[in-house]
C-alpha cells in the first residue's frame, strides 16, 4: 500500500503549517483524522477522529455541527492518506501535525492526538484483520472445489 502512492510531502508539511484546519483521510479506514486549531477561553481546539464525508461542503456542517460557536474557518485542507498509519510518523508528518497542536498550548489537545493516533492504529490493525478474514472483501478470483 505504500509503495503505490506519491505524495508532495512539501506540499502536505506546508498545508498542515498553515490550515486552520486539517482534514487527513485515510480512504482504507474511511476515517478522517479531524483536527481544529481554532480555540477560544472556552472551547480548545478539536482532535476527533471522524467518519469520512463526500463533500467539502459536508465537512462544514459537520464542524458547524462539532463546532457551533465558532465562525466558519479561513482555511481548511483536505488531505488523502492513501499510506499506512505508521507513515505520519515515519516520514515527519506527525511532528508537524503535533507542533501545530503545541502551539495551541491545550495540553489535553496534545493528549488527544495521541489517542486518535492510537486510535488510527487500531482501525488499520483492525482492517487488515478483515482482508485476511475476508470480511466485508470480495475476492476477485474464486477457490475451485
Amino acid at each position: 500500500m505504500d509503495g503505490d502512492f506519491r505524495l508532495d510531502l512539501s506540499e502536505v508539511t506546508r498545508n498542515i503549517e498553515t490550515a486552520q484546519i486539517v482534514c487527513l483521510y485515510f480512504p482504507l479506514l474511511r476515517k478522517t483524522l479531524l483536527v481544529d486549531t481554532r480555540f477560544d477561553v472556552e472551547d480548545g481546539p478539536l482532535v476527533k477522529i471522524v467518519p469520512m464525508v463526500d463533500s467539502v461542503e459536508e465537512r462544514f456542517r459537520t464542524l458547524r455541527r462539532l463546532r457551533p460557536r465558532f465562525p466558519k474557518p479561513d482555511s481548511l485542507t483536505v488531505i488523502p492518506w492513501p499510506k499506512y498509519v505508521d507513515s505520519l510518523v515515519r516520514l515527519g508528518i506527525w511532528d508537524k501535525l503535533i507542533a501545530r497542536v503545541i502551539a495551541t498550548g491545550d495540553k489535553t489537545a496534545v493528549r488527544r492526538c495521541q489517542e486518535a493516533l492510537d486510535e488510527l492504529r487500531r482501525l488499520e490493525m483492525e482492517e487488515f484483520s478483515h482482508v485476511i478474514r475476508g470480511e466485508s472483501y470480495h475476492t476477485v478470483w474464486q477457490q475451485k472445489r
